[in-house]
């Protein structure tokens, strides 16, 4: 499961389509169990002896009436994009989860956003959406009903990537991954046992050449890769610091980046660790006796 928190904006109608895949309507009702779960707060807004379904255009409207009825209301950094949207998406080899199993997940990943605190009357509008195969979305209002701004916790990305490692193991997910993959492995290494016959001296000097070259390569020290993860951190760790809209967004790709990289520095070990470590050294030659003798004196007569 993989999380990503994106840009924050001012329309509910552009990040709801985004979210379903397909343009918001005037015309489509959302099944009950597209929405998976939303903020406590909507059950005064649906009562009880109303049974129509919410239109599509509905839950945007609803999204967006904070700005609209509270139009002081500005960020930390002084803005109004208060439209915030992060999506989770499971490995493609995951099960097919029930509704009750995203509904737990949208709520715990809304508690770790910080867009819903059990016990807070005046907690901001959000709701999750989950309309494409594998995915979940979650959008928010971050101008809460008392006319203040949500206060979410730094290192965002980071935080909810922690959570979804949770998350996979409470529900038997696969967690992405960041390692060598024992597949691979074994089939490099079946490979190299197969050509074992009869290799030439120059292809085994040939593959030591490059192992060795994979190696250095993927060398966490001072390979290149590792600099370049290394600058890729960093600029992901300022990002996250900056105080814009982009700034967490931006951090957390880059974040994820970094772990790709990684991820590549252990598969090339993998491959190095397959192929000849050393080149064929020819058997010595044994010397005349007569030569051996010279070199620890005289000649015999």
């Amino acid at each position: 499961m993989i999380a990503r928190v994106r840009a924050r904006g001012i329309d509910a109608t552009e990040t709801l389509a985004e979210a379903l895949d397909r343009p918001v309507s005037d015309q489509e009702g959302l099944a009950e169990y597209t929405v998976a779960a939303h903020w406590p707060g909507l059950d005064y807004y649906t009562p009880d002896d109303e049974q129509r379904t919410w239109l599509s255009t509905d839950w945007a409207d609803h999204l967006d009436d904070p700005s609209w009825q509270h139009p002081y209301v500005a960020s930390p950094q002084d803005d109004r994009r208060a439209i915030w949207h992060a999506d989770v998406c499971l490995d493609l080899s995951d099960r097919t989860l029930t509704g009750l199993e995203w509904s737990e997940i949208a709520h715990r990943l809304a508690r770790t956003a910080g867009i819903h605190t059990p016990g807070d009357e005046n907690g901001c509008r959000w709701i999750a959406v989950q309309a494409q195969t594998g995915r979940l979305d979650l959008i928010a209002n971050l101008i809460r009903p008392d006319e203040t701004w949500t206060q979410q916790p730094h290192r965002l990305g980071q935080l909810l990537s922690d959570e979804c490692r949770r998350i996979e193991s409470d529900l038997g997910l696969i967690t992405p991954r960041t390692g060598p993959d024992p597949a691979q492995a074994a089939r490099f290494a079946a490979r190299h046992i197969a050509g074992q016959d009869e290799p030439s001296a120059e292809s085994v000097e040939a593959a030591a050449q490059l192992g060795q070259l994979l190696k250095r390569l993927a060398d966490e020290h001072t390979g290149p890769l590792a600099t370049v993860r290394g600058l890729v951190e960093h600029a992901a760790h300022r990002l996250d610091r900056l105080p814009h809209a982009y700034g967490p967004a931006a951090g957390h790709q880059l974040e994820l980046i970094a772990r790709r990289l990684h991820g590549l520095q252990l598969d090339l070990d993998v491959t190095a660790a397959a192929l000849p470590t050393a080149t064929r050294t020819p058997p010595p030659v044994a010397r005349p006796p007569a030569v051996a003798a010279a070199g620890r004196g005289r000649l015999p007569r």
